[in-house]
């Protein structure tokens, strides 16, 4: 039985998380670690309350044809991002020195929440089309690490 490595599994659990995501573009999950600890989860969706995309006739991003990483307070959901942030904030949950582990790459709002709440290493599966995201991740000194979990030999839930 081959294990996982610890990125490994927690990618594994991102792609989990984001199974619970309603947004009809992009299904994302966001996963909050410290000391190989899950401190937060995150999906992306609207508000506690709000309908979802597929109950108001589809996303309106698309009517618009809005690219993807452009406009994004266009967009009725929260991102996997924030909403583990918020997680945190609302259970009392420091985050500082904590890692991500997300499905994609974070926009350059979910970046710069993130590097102001001290998560200053960021693990992806996926890309995203911000280069804004990329060069506040470099001036601020993020670690971003893309990996695969396929290359493990370990197959995704």
């Amino acid at each position: 039985m081959l294990r996982p490595s610890w990125d490994t599994y927690f990618m594994q659990i991102t792609h989990l998380v984001a199974t619970r995501g309603t947004c009809l573009r992009r299904k994302v999950g966001a996963v909050l670690v410290r000391d190989r600890q899950i401190l937060t989860t995150g999906y992306n969706g609207p508000p506690r309350g709000v309908p979802h995309c597929d109950e108001l006739g589809g996303c309106l991003r698309d009517k618009l044809n809005v690219p993807s990483g452009e406009r994004h307070e266009i967009s009725r959901a929260v991102h996997a991002e924030q909403n583990a942030i918020i997680q945190a904030a609302v259970h009392g949950i420091s985050i500082k020195g904590a890692t991500l582990y997300a499905t994609n790459q974070p926009c350059s709002l979910c970046t710069k929440m993130l590097i102001n709440a001290g998560v200053l290493e960021f693990v992806i599966a996926d890309g995203y089309p911000d280069d804004l995201a990329l060069q506040i991740m470099e001036q601020a000194g993020v670690l971003l690490r893309r990996i695969d979990v396929k290359a493990e030999g370990i197959s995704q839930p």
